[in-house]
């Protein structure tokens, strides 16, 4: 940590230059003798990330900032502040704290905080931020998580867990055992830590696997903001012997979109063709597998087993999703597409169809954007159709 760059004249060095290209900064090289052109163009790229992700620490005066790597796997300020709600008490432990937003988030529900981070320098970053932060009820430890509660005789009410990805590992990781910390091969040792367990993890993890490989699971939660989905929680509760209960939110500018089931609950729903109005769940949704509950909670009728979509004669105005008015609905061919689409733009989506959007629009000449929405799916009859429609306000 190069306390240099915390001097006046480069924390304004580094302000007015928010906007500007980074390339042409590095090559004219650093102003400062203490600091480095690369160090200044770091915390103009973190600070700038941050401006959205994190406003909390863009907005406060003096803050530093670790690689940039580190702002990018943090968690954003706003799935801090929902996941802060899951959980109260006494004492949690971070033992994968990173840049400490999430026990940034704790700190307001819980009395104390202890935040484990391997790498002492980015440990001494986040307890400097905090103290210019004004928060005084987190402690921040430079040691592996792991091996500190093996050390300490303190139960906790909480243990937060947030793996990464083994460095051996290569491409995608869709199994906690594939991360570290590995969870599944210490989760009885955390249980004698504590009786809650929260942990978060990447949206390409395959929710089904991680179920398989856990004990204890309560609750799941899938975030997603602006129908983007950000984020996976498991709520681990020791000996917890119920059924597993699904959250979904969809975080959204003025109002969010909550939708909640039990797995392998019990869902009566049918088949339909397009009725006067067609569903799309939101991505959350999407990603927790909860088809059938949509169609069974909202009382609508898919169009395919595996299409995903939903349709009803009279609209379902808080469909947690988006909803739109059907004009007509057709067999897919090329020479009925010309025939009854005019539009030179549309907005396209496809949902169990043979052909992706990019050859569609190859096919069709059909240009993105515009008022105009088409579904390119299969219904129940197991044919392919397009339907044709507008966003309904």
């Amino acid at each position: 940590m190069n306390k240099a760059i915390l001097h006046p004249e480069v924390q304004n060095y580094i302000e007015n230059h928010l906007k500007v290209n980074v390339e042409q900064l590095i090559f004219k090289g650093s102003p400062f003798d203490e600091v480095s052109v690369q160090e200044l163009a770091n915390q103009i790229i973190a600070k700038s990330k941050s401006e959205k992700k994190l406003p909390t620490w863009f907005q406060a005066e003096n803050i530093y900032y670790p690689p940039k790597l580190s702002i990018e796997q943090t968690s954003s300020e706003i799935t801090a502040d929902y996941k802060s709600t899951l959980i109260e008490g006494n004492l949690i432990i971070d033992i994968t704290g990173g840049f400490g937003v999430d026990c940034y988030a704790f700190s307001k529900h819980f009395n104390r905080v202890t935040h484990c981070e391997i790498n002492e320098e980015l440990s001494e970053i986040v307890s400097y931020n905090y103290r210019q932060l004004g928060i005084d009820n987190i402690e921040t430890i430079a040691e592996d998580g792991l091996e500190y509660l093996k050390k300490t005789t303190t139960k906790f009410d909480c243990i937060y867990v947030d793996p990464s990805r083994r460095n051996d590992v290569k491409g995608k990781v869709f199994l906690l055992s594939d991360c570290l910390p590995n969870v599944p091969d210490n989760l009885d040792f955390l249980f004698t830590k504590t009786d809650t367990i929260l942990i978060k993890n990447s949206p390409i993890l395959d929710i089904t696997a991680a179920i398989n490989e856990l004990s204890f699971v309560k609750e799941i939660h899938v975030i997603a903001v602006k129908n983007e989905v950000k984020e996976l929680l498991f709520l681990l509760k020791n000996k917890h012997k119920g059924k597993v209960e699904i959250k979904t939110i969809n975080i959204l500018k003025y109002s969010n979109q909550e939708f909640c089931f039990l797995l392998d609950g019990d869902s009566v729903f049918k088949y339909s063709l397009p009725q006067n109005y067609i569903y799309e769940p939101n991505a959350a949704i999407l990603k927790s597998g909860g088809f059938s509950e949509v169609a069974n909670q909202q009382k609508v009728a898919k169009l395919h087993q595996h299409s995903h979509l939903y349709t009803s004669e009279i609209l379902i105005e808080n469909f947690p999703g988006r909803i739109f008015k059907i004009k007509e609905v057709f067999h897919y061919n090329k020479k009925t597409f010309k025939k009854y689409i005019k539009a030179t733009k549309a907005n396209i989506t496809t949902r169990n169809f043979p052909k992706t959007v990019a050859q569609i629009r190859k096919e069709t000449k059909v240009k993105d954007g515009g008022d105009t929405y088409l579904f390119f799916t299969t219904n129940m009859n197991n044919e392919l159709i397009v339907v044709n429609c507008v966003k309904n306000n």
